[in-house]
């Protein structure tokens, strides 16, 4: 059985002991239209159809199979790039935090100490025998924090 094709399609015919194989690249097979496959499967045995279109499905196949096991690794990076980036916030996050418990205890320290002293001078007038050690508040002046932090706005 011989094929009559036509000059410009680049089709290349094996003839061993009668059998009728057309020899294409997997690279042709799979990147051809289904309209030009067709046209070289014209005048081919119902055999050669048959395996010709078997080996383009599986070369196909393979292929999504690959696009879709870079897209998974690509997607496992992202999602890894994005956990590390995350945890860091939630790092940071606790920090300003903890930094944050601190200056509120240093305030109701201070607070407790001015309200025991506004007592002690709510009762009446101190007299230098009635001064307690207790009673003598000092003040210092606490690291300002505020800079250390990001103050809250309407962005965040």
């Amino acid at each position: 059985m011989t094929t009559n094709l036509k000059p410009n399609k680049a089709l290349k015919v094996k003839k061993e002991a009668g059998e009728n194989a057309p020899v294409l690249s997997d690279d042709e097979l799979v990147s051809m239209s289904v309209r030009e496959l067709n046209q070289h499967l014209r005048g081919l045995s119902k055999e050669d159809i048959i395996r010709l279109k078997q080996r383009r499905r599986t070369l196909k196949n393979r292929g999504y199979a690959a696009s879709c096991r870079v897209k998974r690794v690509t997607q496992k990076e992202e999602l890894e790039r994005q956990r590390v980036e995350l945890q860091q916030e939630v790092d940071k996050l606790a920090r300003e935090n903890s930094s944050m418990k601190l200056e509120l205890d240093a305030l109701r320290s201070k607070y407790e100490a001015l309200q025991t002293f506004a007592r002690t001078v709510a009762r009446g007038p101190i007299t230098p025998t009635k001064v307690a050690t207790t009673s003598v508040i000092t003040i210092v002046k606490s690291a300002d924090l505020s800079s250390a932090s990001i103050p809250f706005s309407a962005a965040s």
